[in-house]
């Protein structure tokens, strides 16, 4: 766990703690305290003025904006100002307001893009005046020191010359983080853009924001077209390992997956892609590593070792992003085999870490991933769930699609309906998705007709018990099953015994994980006062279900929240905010990672959790 400080704002009488090195600025807008800012926090506005009791260095740009008596009475910049020691923070009143979206889970970011644009009027060479355009064009920057990449310097002379702009020699100057990574003519400034991707197993999404703004020009979705080879994580690295060439064709499938994406919300937006000049892209170890052409193989092997935590310097080009071709692309670092950036874009969005009630966080799907925090320890953990709840290894089962059953509802005194079935597209029946098959079983445990074990009732038994329902009680190929849907006299969808079995499993291994970080945290179930459960299948669950069965502690439904496309919402972020970069990465530090795998009582646990609650 990383160290942190204390730093008492004034006159808002607010004590935070934040991790060491954290800057005052940054400090102050995780906790909602607004401090005077224009240019979001990049040190060259110098409007955010603080007075700190506490040591704290003096910057290079603070002798510009103070006078030396201020320096010494403690005035810095508060976007400059890191806080290594605990300090106290006196914050005047605002001038201006700094400009924020809303983003996450109830989340405001204020609004600093690593891409910024500065328009410039230079003066015109002469033969007194022989200075070069690079030389030129930086001096006019003289508040940034950025790193000069070969593609502006190319475009610079004719965006000073032939551009038929008036003023002559008015330029644009895009600086992305601390890179120059085009010159274009005119006055662009007023447009910048970014997509945010979240690169899931089976959906991948894009966004296109406006960067001036915060706020979405676009967004789309559509199927991972690596979904030939597997449908989770397991299948595709277990292709790479069989088949040298499947690496470069999952590669370049990822590839093409995100480009027609890009198009599509260009499209949309009527955006030119050139003025794309950043992406951020949220996905589990396995993806992200797939989508850059890593091995994905010691992924898939004990002891589950990632290429790097952090990965280096990433173009939007070599995801295959048709974009600007000098704009970088933002990764989240991950913080294990199975607890990727998607999970960290995750935590960041629903803030994890900064929120100090007990939070339990839930991304259901084939792997779990599971985190338990109180805003000052924070536990991870994933747990191997299977594919159950994405309808796969489900008889009937299914994706989230039209024709897919999403929601059941049994009520045995009902005499004409018993069985009511919500069908996505309100279409006839195709098959069960992860939210019906949770609700037919839970609906099924409360009324009796499941027991504790998992076990169907016997024939008699529930003729005698639920009369209205027992002829829904048949063999199918030698199984038993539950209809919950008749074609024709024959079933078409139905609950078998063994997709029962299949979700205990799911479930049992879920449970098992957050009962684990529980008492790793040393704190009891009935003290977590809210569950976020992540993901597109969270949106659907039924939170009384997912009690009735098990799946997540017994507290009251309304602390249970959907929390969405949360890791679409951390890329969102981390695009829109250099200092929300800054919080994923301080998550790898503080957050401790629980393998389950290798503890000695995980099967045990994991048997005693098979049962229904009765």
């Amino acid at each position: 766990m990383a160290d942190r400080v204390r730093i008492s704002f004034s006159p808002n009488d607010r004590e935070v703690r934040v991790p060491a090195g954290v800057s005052v600025f940054d400090a102050a807008s995780w906790h909602g305290i607004a401090i005077d800012s224009t240019c979001g926090g990049h040190g060259t506005c110098r409007k955010c003025r603080v007075r700190i009791d506490g040591p704290v260095e003096v910057s290079t740009s603070d002798p510009r904006a103070f006078s030396s008596e201020e320096l010494a009475d403690g005035w810095r910049l508060a976007c400059l100002a890191r806080a290594e020691a605990d300090l106290a923070v006196e914050v005047p009143p605002l001038v201006t307001r700094p400009k924020a979206a809303m983003v996450g889970v109830g989340r405001q970011v204020i609004l600093r893009p690593a891409v910024q644009k500065r328009c410039v009027t230079l003066t015109e060479p002469s033969l007194a005046d022989q200075q070069s355009d690079l030389e030129r064009l930086l001096a006019a920057l003289d508040d940034l020191e950025p790193t000069v990449d070969l593609l502006a310097v190319r475009n610079l002379p004719k965006a000073l010359r032939d551009s038929g702009v008036d003023p002559d020699f008015t330029v644009t100057a895009v600086v992305v983080d601390d890179r120059l990574v085009d010159v274009e003519p005119g006055d662009t400034s007023g447009v910048r853009y970014g997509i945010a991707f979240d690169l899931g197993t089976t959906t991948v999404v894009a966004t296109l924001l406006d960067l001036s703004t915060g706020t979405p020009a676009a967004v789309r979705s559509m199927l991972n077209r690596q979904q030939p080879f597997g449908a989770d994580v397991i299948t595709r690295i277990s292709a790479t390992m069989l088949d040298p060439s499947a690496l470069d064709r999952l590669t370049a499938l990822a590839h093409e997956t995100l480009a027609t994406l890009v198009r599509e919300v260009c499209d949309e937006a009527g955006v030119d892609p050139l003025r794309v000049y950043e992406v951020a892209l949220a996905g589990n170890a396995t993806m992200t590593q797939l989508a850059l052409g890593i091995d994905p193989e010691p992924l898939g092997v004990a002891p589950f070792v990632m290429s790097t935590r952090t990965l280096p310097r990433v173009l939007a080009a070599d995801l295959g992003v048709p974009v600007h071709p000098g704009a970088p692309a933002y990764t989240f670092p991950a913080l294990g085999a199975y607890v990727g950036g998607d999970i960290v874009a995750g935590m960041l969005a629903s803030g994890m870490d900064r929120d100090k009630r007990l939070r339990l966080f839930v991304d259901v799907g084939t792997n779990c991933e599971i985190v338990l925090g109180d805003g000052q320890r924070l536990l991870a953990t994933a747990a191997p769930a299977g594919p159950a709840f994405e309808g796969a290894a489900i008889r009937c089962g299914m994706r989230a699609a039209e024709g897919a059953v999403e929601v059941v509802k049994i009520d045995q005194a009902s005499a004409d309906h018993p069985v009511r079935l919500q069908v996505i597209g309100d279409v006839e029946p195709r098959g069960l998705c992860g939210s019906g098959l949770v609700d037919a079983v839970a609906e099924l445990v409360a009324i009796g007709l499941l027991d504790s074990s998992g076990r169907l009732l016997a024939f008699d038994a529930a003729q005698e018990k639920f009369p209205r329902l027992a002829d829904r009680l048949c063999e199918v190929a030698g199984e038993r099953v539950f209809v919950l849907h008749w074609d024709g006299g024959e079933p078409a969808v139905y609950l078998s015994q063994r997709d029962v079995r299949e979700l205990q499993f799911a479930k049992a291994a879920i449970a098992t994980g957050w009962q684990l970080l529980v008492e790793e945290l040393g704190v009891r179930e009935s003290d977590i006062q809210q569950v976020l459960l992540a993901g597109s299948f969270g949106s659907y669950l039924s939170p009384a279900n997912a009690v009735r069965i098990g799946l997540v502690p017994n507290i009251s439904v309304l602390r249970i929240v959907s929390a969405g496309n949360v890791a679409g919402e951390g890329a969102k972020m981390a695009l829109l905010s250099m200092r929300e970069r800054a919080g994923a990465r301080a998550l790898l530090e503080e957050v401790r990672y629980v393998e389950l795998s290798d503890r000695p009582d995980f099967n045990d646990r994991f048997i005693e959790q098979l049962a229904f609650p009765a």
